[in-house]
């Protein structure tokens, strides 16, 4: 039995609906989750929301409403989406739940027995927006006298009463770390980052606030809540039952990858890993930090009006079309840019015209042609065995290949080559030739293509699974045989049964708004 898989993502700070790079991230970790299933491992998929901080407190405020009630509403929020997506968590969390207080508390108790949590007053730059401190080294110039953090977001003096972590404590294990594991951070440039920011030495933590009372409480100090991080972190152990003993914890813990976005690295694999070394935790296997997703090549803001609803692209585009398009586009962990004309373009170019057409015309023509039903019995040619060949090894050794190491871009091309070459096939054979001169080898060519299209779309599923699923019934493959392992069987030994084939994916209209541009 292949060893369980944990995937997280970031849990998502509510203080605004979901935008497109929420959807972006989730999609992203649903596919791992959807490959690592289908390559036979235990999976335990976790996303959800981080409620607490000040941002949330001060929201709540300008709206006259509570906390609680906004993060109730934006959750759902984030809940519809990820519904609406096909997001297959095993695992929505809300760090406004029960269990979650006491687990953080459980955490903070532990890093303070091992003497790494000691009462000071802090005096420095806070954003309020990043839930982040800075050093005045780490500021950027905004112009007119104001400072502003290395993101660009503002940031203020705030002078409190804080507990702190002795995080400096840490700067020799971290960096071993660091060295030990190579992989433990990735890509290599966001490893790069960390080791120089670590190496320029770590100065302690400022791990409470007493400004504001929205957070989980600091054990034996009421009027003190946790830094939002130390709560939002510890996540990923309370969906596991920390500090509970749990069946759970056993199985899944360490994390194989904490999924991230590039601007939360420090986080996850700086105070993230230090917190758990003093809580005598076992560090996750790998934070992997992906790039931004840009909107036409530049970042989405309120300020700029070009904030995009993921549920509205979802709505025009078809879930299974925008799912491809995110991770084909580009490289998973650099920054890439997206228009509505590029998701049409790729979707009808790939999908409809490609990959799609190859299904319909195949399938149609024996439910037309061929009572619905395929046994080949002529014998198997080079030019057969040479596309079966390059078919699966793409879709069982070069997709999967590249998706262990989150290459998504990589590995669906080549599943891509795959599929001109079954088209190119088609042509070449033109089973509807055959059909009056040789129908013994038209049989054979068909039971082929048929066998490389369950293939496709058994490899693709992770990525589009509603569509795949709609090719597999129609080739009525059982839903105990769509798995990686079914790959090694090939149904065009036997008898191919084709039911009601239906478009899998429709042609996509170009915008009226992008036709006008």
């Amino acid at each position: 039995m292949a060893d369980p898989f944990y995937i997280t993502t970031a849990i998502h700070y509510p203080n605004g609906k979901p935008h497109i790079g929420h959807a972006y991230e989730t999609i992203a970790a649903d596919v791992v989750a959807r490959f690592q299933r289908l390559r036979g491992r235990e999976v335990r998929f976790q996303t959800g929301t981080d409620e607490h901080g000040l941002k949330m407190a001060q929201k709540a405020r300008d709206l006259g409403t509570t906390p609680r009630a906004l993060a109730d509403e934006m959750s759902g929020y984030f809940r519809d989406l990820f519904d609406r997506l096909n997001i297959s968590y095993d695992r929505f969390f809300r760090t406004s739940e029960d269990d979650h207080h006491r687990a953080s508390q459980a955490l903070w108790r532990a890093m303070e027995a091992n003497g790494d949590l000691y009462l000071d007053r802090y005096e420095g730059w806070y954003s309020i927006r990043d839930e982040a401190y800075y050093d005045e080294a780490e500021l950027v110039d905004g112009g007119r006298g104001e400072k502003l953090s290395p993101q660009g977001t503002p940031v203020e003096w705030t002078v409190e009463e804080s507990w702190f972590f002795r995080l400096s404590k840490y700067q020799e294990p971290l960096l071993a770390l660091y060295r030990d594991n190579p992989d433990f951070i990735r890509p290599e440039g966001r490893r790069n980052e960390v080791e120089r920011f670590v190496e320029s030495g770590l100065r302690d933590l400022s791990v409470s606030r007493t400004s504001f009372d929205w957070g989980v409480k600091v054990p034996g100090a009421e009027d003190h809540v946790m830094y939002v991080w130390v709560d939002a972190l510890t996540n990923y152990l309370t969906g596991l039952g920390y500090p509970d003993n749990t069946e759970l914890f056993d199985k899944f813990w360490p994390a194989n990858v904490h999924l991230i976005g590039k601007d939360i690295v420090r986080f996850h694999a700086v105070y993230w890993p230090a917190f758990l070394m003093s809580a005598g935790v076992a560090l996750p296997k790998e934070v992997f930090g992906h790039g931004f997703l840009l909107k036409r090549g530049q970042k989405e803001s309120k300020t700029l009006g070009n904030v995009t609803d993921p549920v509205e692209l979802a709505d025009q585009f078809g879930v299974d079309s925008l799912r491809y398009f995110l991770l084909r586009e580009f490289s998973f962990g650099q920054d890439g840019s997206y228009s509505p004309e590029a998701i049409v373009n790729r979707s009808n170019s790939e999908l409809s015209n490609s990959f799609g057409n190859l299904a319909q015309r195949v399938m149609s023509f024996i439910a037309k042609n061929c009572g619905g039903s395929v046994t080949a019995t002529a014998p198997i040619e080079d030019v057969d065995q040479a596309l079966r060949n390059k078919v699966n090894n793409a879709c069982a050794v070069e997709l999967p290949d590249a998706f262990e190491k989150l290459a998504f871009a990589a590995g669906l091309e080549s599943w891509m080559q795959a599929v001109f070459a079954c088209n190119a096939y088609v042509d070449e054979q033109a089973p509807w030739a055959l059909r009056k001169t040789d129908p013994e080898r038209m049989l054979r060519v068909l039971a082929t293509l048929c066998g490389c299209i369950r293939d496709l779309a058994i490899a693709v599923s992770p990525v589009i699974p509603a569509a795949s699923a709609k090719l597999l019934d129609a080739l009525s493959i059982p839903a105990d045989a769509r798995d990686y392992a079914a790959l090694a069987n090939d149904p065009a030994l036997g008898t191919i049964t084709v039911e009601n084939p239906q478009p899998a994916f429709p042609r996509l209209d170009m915008p009226e708004d992008a036709q006008a541009q």
